[in-house]
């Protein structure tokens, strides 16, 4: 029967007894994570968030009672425990609490535990699905709470660093207007308003616009976040941003102010200097070199472009490429040049699953010939040339592909990440940093036959294209900037329009007639009629930041109830159906015949 705590308080954590004096009577209180009966001694192993701590059970000391109780105890059993601190006589060197245990004097078993459905412990092996279904369980294990504690860690730092620095904390409503222009929302339904829709916010991102409107001048908040789009690996539904706008700044300022939360986050949490100013570098090289807007500078690799090289060459695979319209690019995989051919075909391969026709290679053998599965096209000065364009030296492997712009950067940039997987370049406690800069303002969707903004409607257009938005609006660079961390978008923003004729001149361009522009951002631009400040922001997404931070493979390990790949939650089983009267209450009805042909595949969904 469990018993109740009354008459008792905790005096320490698991880990913290080490602050207590030998000798003293300490109370903690946890989980057992494993119990040893030796005959006259119980050995427990207690557990709670800060760490384990041994209690010796011995009858001569706790009294035949409390020792036959805690013969009963199982892995799990909520426990209270009280008992004198003293030291080890064979201390574990691999625990903080090594050198002490508690010789237990009274146990209250505050709750019995049933076996759980898979071991309690670190770096578990238990599949991902079984132990989201039982999270409240899986939270227990040392290393997800050390994620969590982290993250909370990092929040709190982080609200520090901007109070310090003139930012006020304001929160923004989470019941807001959809303006669609971007991911799906999530939509809901109001009662008050029959017929009418709320969408969660995919960002606060006009709202703290207005803020800087309303005179705030430096804004700041952890806000939470809704899409409806798909998942992957760093991705969930809902989030969690850093969010922040200033007034009366340019990108230099935005850039200074957060180089020096980095900076400020990586000193305290992990102890890691990052060196100052942190890179930059234009979107365009980024997607020259490294064939991604998410460089990953741990490693070299970069893309060489050989277009020119190879125009007249007697290779038809890329001469035909470049008549196209097309560009022959290559990477030096270092080393490599004696790669079996088996693992070149699986390159080969894994290029295909990016666009790619196929994989042309060089490999520079270290008696100076050559294995290739093209030079007998080619002259050998052709052959030199390509090899000098990228570095090549005996040992290395080159390899080359030719085809669209578009294609050839995102084959190359998924290889170069992939061969650096293979030869173990990607170290998770090697932070490199770098701005990337200069987006274009816009992207051209062929799926809608219209421009779409890269970022969103409302950032800045640099000074210097503007004349170029109603003739050649593709050229358009942004005043748009995003932090990488090691190939991952950890945070992007932009200084904001807020000039009232180049707004309605983006919308315009968006193909945004002034009926529906008024109809979605009437708001907005009513309050540009009133004197808006230039101003711009930043957002950073806190889960992916907390991921790189603590060395997860993923967001769900840094969130403590996530979802699944379709967006649900297996712990409630959610989205659910709701009661007929709930759906009446919102004047709402189910299509059920729609719903059975979406649920059983055989229709996408929109």
């Amino acid at each position: 029967m469990s018993e109740t705590m009354k008459g008792l308080k905790r005096t320490h954590r698991c880990a913290e007894v080490v602050t207590a004096t030998i000798g003293a009577e300490v109370t903690v209180m946890g989980w057992v994570q494993r119990s040893r009966n030796k005959g006259g001694l119980i050995f427990t192993d207690l557990r709670d968030r800060s760490g384990l701590l041994q209690i010796l059970f011995e009858e001569a000391i706790c009294g035949r009672e409390v020792f036959e109780k805690a013969g009963r105890m199982r892995s799990e059993f909520c426990i209270a425990v009280v008992g004198t601190l003293e030291r080890r006589s064979a201390p574990n060197l691999q625990l903080a609490t090594g050198a002490y245990e508690v010789h237990a004097r009274e146990l209250r078993i505050l709750a019995e535990a049933e076996t759980p459905p898979f071991p309690i412990e670190e770096n578990s092996k238990t599949r991902e699905e079984l132990r989201l279904t039982y999270r409240f369980l899986d939270l227990r294990r040392p290393d997800l709470q050390r994620n969590i504690m982290t993250r909370s860690k990092i929040a709190a730092v982080t609200r520090r660093f901007m109070t310090e620095n003139g930012f006020l904390e304001i929160e923004t409503p989470t019941l807001i207007k959809s303006t669609p222009e971007g991911a799906r929302d999530y939509l809901v339904p109001s009662r008050v308003h029959p017929g009418e829709m709320y969408a969660l916010p995919q960002s606060p991102q006009l709202l703290k616009q207005l803020l800087m409107c309303s005179g705030y001048d430096r804004y700041f908040q952890l806000a939470r976040c809704y899409r409806d789009e798909d998942l992957r690996a760093d991705r969930q539904p809902e989030f969690t941003q850093i969010d922040m706008e200033l007034s009366f700044v340019d990108v230099e300022d935005v850039i200074d102010v957060n180089q020096r939360l980095l900076s400020t986050l990586f000193r305290e949490i992990l102890g890691v200097e990052i060196p100052l100013p942190i890179p930059r570098m234009t979107w365009q090289d980024a997607m020259d070199h490294y064939g991604s807007d998410k460089p990953d500078l741990r490693f070299g690799m970069e893309l060489h472009d050989v277009t020119e090289l190879v125009r007249s060459c007697g290779f038809s695979v890329f001469t035909a490429a470049i008549s196209g319209g097309g560009t022959v690019r290559g990477i030096n995989a270092a080393g490599q040049g004696g790669m079996p051919r088996k693992k070149i075909d699986a390159l080969v391969d894994f290029a295909k699953g990016y666009g790619a026709k196929g994989l042309a290679y060089l490999a520079l053998q270290e008696d100076g010939s050559i294995k290739s599965s093209f030079s007998k096209f080619m002259t050998e000065a052709e052959i030199m040339g390509l090899t000098d364009a990228l570095g090549g030296k005996p040992g290395d492997l080159l390899l080359f592909a030719a085809d669209s712009i578009p294609v050839v950067r995102a084959v190359l940039g998924a290889l170069r990440l992939e061969l650096a997987r293979q030869l173990g370049l990607l170290k998770k406690d090697d932070y490199r940093f770098v701005w990337v800069t200069e987006f274009p303002l816009l992207e051209w969707s062929e799926e809608e036959a219209r421009f779409k903004a890269m970022h969103h409607p409302f950032t800045m257009p640099m000074e210097e294209d503007l004349d170029q938005i109603d003739s050649n609006p593709g050229a358009v660079r942004a005043k748009a900037y995003d932090i990488v961390l090691n190939g991952t978008e950890i945070g992007g923003g932009s200084v904001r329009i807020h000039q009232a004729e180049i707004q309605n001149k983006m919308f315009e361009v968006l193909g945004l007639t002034r009926e529906v522009a008024e109809q979605r951002f009437g708001f907005l631009l009513e309050a540009f009629k009133y004197g808006v400040p230039p101003h711009a922001g930043l957002a950073y997404g806190l889960d992916r930041l907390v991921m790189l931070m603590v060395g997860a493979d993923t967001i769900r390990d840094v969130i403590a109830f996530p979802k699944v790949k379709d967006a649900s939650d297996l712990m409630m089983n959610a989205p659910d159906t709701v009661e007929p009267e709930q759906l009446e209450e919102l004047a709402l009805q189910v299509d059920q015949a729609r719903v059975d042909t979406l649920s059983d595949g055989s229709a996408p969904k929109p």
